[in-house]
C-alpha cells in the first residue's frame, strides 16, 4: 500500500518562524522546473535554497532526523543521501502561487534518484487561503495536514500539487532523500 505519512510537530513553531525569517532575508529566485525551465502556468513561486544560506545547518540536522525515523517506521526505502539542498518555497496570493500536478522524479541527474519527498508546513494555516498540498496516491486525493511544523512524507513518484493561494502567503520547506532506482 502506498503511504502518505504526516508527522505533526516535526518542526516547532519557533523553528518554522526562524526558517521563514531566514528565507525572507535571502535572495529568492523564481521557481523553475527540472532542466532549468520556467513555466508560470505550471509553477508560480519563489525559492530559497538553504545550502546557499549560512547558519542553516541545524535545519538539515532536523530534516535528517525526521526522515530517518519516518523511513524506518513507514517506508523502508533504500536511501543513501540528500543530494539536493532543502528549499523554502513562498506561494503568494499576489501571483496566485501554485504548482500543478507533478511527480518529483524527473529526467535530471539528481531528480532521477529522488525516492522520498518531505514537505514541511512553515506557515500558520490561518494566514492564507488555498495553497493546499494535495497528494494523489491512488483513487482519492489526500489533502496534507496544515498545522504549522507538520511534515508530510510520500514516495517521490506520487503525483502531487499545491493549489493556488488566494489570500496571504504559504511557506513550505521541501527536501528529497535519494537512493538507487525503485525495483
Amino acid at each position: 500500500m502506498i503511504k502518505v505519512h504526516s508527522i505533526p510537530g516535526a518542526f516547532s513553531a519557533a523553528q518554522c518562524n526562524e526558517i521563514v525569517a531566514i528565507a525572507r532575508q535571502a535572495t529568492a529566485n523564481d521557481a523553475g522546473l527540472v532542466g532549468d525551465t520556467t513555466n508560470h502556468n505550471i509553477r508560480r513561486a519563489e525559492l530559497v535554497w538553504l545550502d546557499e544560506v549560512p547558519g542553516t545547518d541545524w535545519v538539515m540536522e532536523q530534516i535528517i532526523d525526521v526522515v530517518r525515523h519516518a523511513n524506518r517506521d513507514v517506508f523502508d526505502f533504500s536511501l543513501q543521501e540528500f543530494a539536493e539542498s532543502a528549499q523554502v518555497a513562498r506561494y503568494g496570493a499576489e501571483r496566485e502561487g501554485h504548482f500543478h500536478w507533478h511527480s518529483d522524479i524527473g529526467e535530471g541527474q539528481l531528480a532521477a534518484k529522488r525516492k522520498l519527498t518531505m514537505v514541511v508546513q512553515l506557515s500558520d494555516p490561518d494566514s492564507y487561503s488555498g495553497g493546499d498540498l494535495q497528494v494523489w496516491p491512488s483513487s482519492a486525493v489526500i489533502d496534507a495536514a496544515r498545522p504549522k511544523g507538520c511534515a508530510t512524507l510520500f514516495p517521490s513518484y506520487l503525483l502531487h500539487r499545491v493549489t493556488p493561494v488566494t489570500r496571504g502567503e504559504r511557506h513550505s520547506l521541501t527536501i528529497w532523500a535519494h537512493g538507487p532506482a525503485f525495483r
